[in-house]
């Protein structure tokens, strides 16, 4: 049986420690179980999956496969998933129940290709959606399976403090905020003094996320917000000993990368582990070692680089070492409603518009007020405005 954790108990104890929830964010292509495992042996206390597209993950056994893997002991995790409407967000966070101790919905990525689709940030003009979303892993998974959101600060303030503490009416568990709006930049200024707003408008937990390049840096977004818990994207992939305090990659961290590796080297591709590296030596490898380990193209060639140009040491200790993987068993009743997708709308047949009803079509009603506000047209067209 997979091991399973109580979110909420974690937001718990780290506030009876007087501290904050550490967390690697959710990154595409990056978060997987490996890369879970290693952060996990330097202070995180919460993984992500990378995002994975809902409708996908339903549809397809490949996207199933190549999207999440997990061990005995990967936990707590979890899985965050894109998805504009209600069913292929259901559906998705049924198939991975078993395996994961909660699910997030992205309303955060900014990217131009999600937003075309109506992810990530496009659904902070779609509260409705995301409110029957909220709703419906609520009314479907048990209440300890945890349910959170991850959005952006708007630039009208008032309008992202609503949208959480409606919210949390709607029953989240936690909140993760990127202190950034949607049209800034990686490199812009995080907000704090609008997120240490944001924090104190809502009981319920909230991670701040943004800026975060060291331990340091952490502990002054929890010292500026009063937030319950720090996420980490960047920062944790160039040093995943981040949260340890070390203020670059430690080579003994290294070390247990190319060890997680070789317990199961059929679990991870190259481009994987290569590009990880990649990220983890930016501080260590010199500048004429960089181009020349970069264009190493097998484990074993990468392998002896490292070696013959690092103190790599023979042996290290583990906190948490990669655990037996499962075999992923999806229940067969929710695959079949997504066998079949209708060339017209895209969607699964047994939910599109065109031959039963409308899967979005559910009652909206508790945003009502929300959405009809006059004040919300700014806040609907602000993805309309340049960078």
């Amino acid at each position: 049986m997979k091991l399973k954790t109580n979110i909420n108990n974690l937001f718990e104890e780290a506030k009876l420690r007087k501290t904050y929830v550490k967390v690697c964010a959710p990154m595409v292509r990056y978060s997987k179980v490996q890369f879970r495992t290693l952060v996990k042996n330097y202070g995180v206390d919460l993984c992500f999956t990378p995002m994975i597209l809902a409708d996908s993950f339903c549809q397809n056994e490949k996207a199933r496969l190549s999207e999440f893997s997990t061990t005995i002991s990967d936990t707590p995790v979890i899985a965050q998933f894109a998805a504009n409407n209600t069913n292929d967000f259901v559906d998705a966070s049924t198939l991975l129940f078993p395996y994961i101790d909660g699910v997030d919905l992205n309303c955060g990525c900014p990217q131009r290709w999600a937003m075309k689709d109506g992810y990530g940030c496009a659904l902070l003009s779609q509260p409705d959606i995301v409110h029957n979303i909220v709703r419906g892993v609520k009314n479907q998974l048990p209440n300890n399976f945890s349910m959170s959101v991850k959005i952006r600060i708007l630039k009208d303030l008032r309008k992202t403090i609503d949208m959480c503490q409606q919210l949390e009416k709607c029953g989240v568990d936690f909140l993760t905020v990127h202190g950034r709006t949607p049209t800034q930049k990686s490199g812009d200024n995080v907000d704090k003094p609008a997120l240490r707003e944001v924090c104190a408008s809502v009981q319920v937990p909230v991670i701040a996320n943004g800026g975060v390049k060291s331990l340091e840096d952490a502990d002054e977004l929890f010292d500026a917000t009063y937030c319950n818990g720090v996420m980490v994207a960047s920062g944790i992939l160039t040093n995943p000993a981040l949260f340890s305090g070390a203020a670059q990659t430690p080579l003994d961290c290294v070390k247990m990368w190319m060890d997680l590796k070789d317990q199961n080297r059929d679990k991870i591709t190259f481009l994987c582990y290569h590009h990880h590296l990649v990220f983890m030596l930016e501080k260590i490898l010199t500048k004429s070692q960089k181009p020349v380990f970069n264009l190493l193209s097998t484990f074993d060639a990468v392998d002896n680089y490292l070696c013959e140009n690092l103190s790599i040491p023979e042996s290290i200790n583990y906190n948490i070492n990669l655990d037996e993987f499962l075999t992923c068993e999806f229940d067969n009743e929710v695959v079949l409603k997504h066998s079949s997708k209708c060339r017209r709308c895209g969607k699964s047949t047994y939910y599109c518009i065109c031959q039963k009803y409308d899967c979005d079509a559910a009652d909206g009603s508790f945003f009502t007020s929300f959405v009809e506000d006059d004040e919300c047209d700014s806040y609907c067209n602000m993805f309309d405005e340049p960078a």
